[in-house]
C-alpha cells in the first residue's frame, strides 16, 4: 500500500459515520469524520466521503485502502457500505478490510464480549470467553439462556440490547459504551491493512447473522403453497 490515507465506511446501525485517517504516523491519525443519519445512507454516503476528502484537500485517487464494517446491522445499510466499498475498491485498485461492527465495539470498550440491538426481542451478540472460540450469533431469551458459562462482562451501546440482557444475565456487568463509529473500525483494523491482509473482492459480503425477511418469508410462502 503507498498511499497513507485511509477511508472507514460503517453503515450499519440506526446512525452511521465515514472516517478519512493518516497511517504513517503511529497512532492513526483521524483527519476527519462525518455522521450520517439511518435510512438515508444510499443518498448521503457518496457525498460525505466527498466532503471528507476535499476538507482534507485529497482526492479519491490519493486513497490507499477502506475499511468497512460489513454487519451485523441493518440490510439496507450493510448493502449499501460494502457496495460503496467494493465499487471504490475495483475502480481504484484499493486494498479493503471488512469487520464486525461487533468486534469493533468490542476493541472500542475494551471488553471482549458485546452485544448489539437486533430487534424482535433478540441481540446480536459476540462472545469472547476464556478457553472458548470467540464467536457470534444472533440470540433471543431461548439462546441466553442456554449460554455457559455466561460472561462477567459484556459491552452495550444501546438500552433495549442492555434489557435483554438483563433480563437473562442478572449477574452479568452490562457496560454501557458509546456506539462503535468508522473511526473505531479504522483503528481496530488499520494494520490489517498495512499488513496486506485484505479482502477478496469477488468474495466480500455481509456479515448479516440473520436472514432477510424475503429469505424467511418467501420459504413460508413456498411451503404453504
Amino acid at each position: 500500500m503507498t498511499n497513507s490515507l485511509l477511508l472507514g465506511i460503517d453503515t450499519c446501525g440506526p446512525r452511521g459515520s465515514v472516517t478519512l485517517a493518516r497511517a504513517s504516523a503511529a497512532p492513526l491519525q483521524i483527519l476527519g469524520e462525518r455522521e450520517l443519519e439511518g435510512r438515508s445512507y444510499s443518498a448521503t454516503l457518496t457525498t460525505a466521503i466527498a466532503e471528507l476528502l476535499d476538507a482534507a484537500g485529497a482526492k479519491l485517487a490519493d486513497l490507499g485502502g477502506i475499511v468497512v464494517v460489513n454487519g451485523p446491522g441493518s440490510f439496507t445499510g450493510v448493502r449499501v457500505g460494502v457496495s460503496t466499498a467494493k465499487g471504490l475498491a475495483e475502480g481504484l485498485s484499493l486494498p479493503v478490510v471488512a469487520v464486525s461492527r461487533l468486534a469493533v465495539l468490542a476493541a472500542a470498550s475494551g471488553i471482549g464480549s458485546a452485544a448489539l440491538d437486533a430487534h424482535r426481542n433478540e441481540v446480536f451478540l459476540r462472545l469472547d470467553q476464556p478457553g472458548m472460540e470467540v464467536h457470534e450469533q444472533l440470540a433471543g431469551a431461548d439462546e441466553l439462556a442456554a449460554v455457559t458459562p455466561q460472561p462477567a462482562r459484556v459491552a452495550v451501546c444501546e438500552e433495549s440490547a442492555a434489557r435483554l440482557l438483563a433480563a437473562a444475565w442478572p449477574a452479568a456487568h452490562l457496560e454501557q459504551v458509546a456506539a462503535p463509529s468508522a473511526a473505531d473500525a479504522l483503528r481496530l483494523a488499520a494494520s490489517r491493512l498495512l499488513a496486506g491482509s485484505t479482502e477478496e473482492l469477488a468474495l466480500l459480503d455481509g456479515h448479516y447473522l440473520r436472514r432477510s425477511d424475503a429469505e424467511i418469508f418467501g420459504e413460508k410462502v413456498g411451503a404453504g403453497a
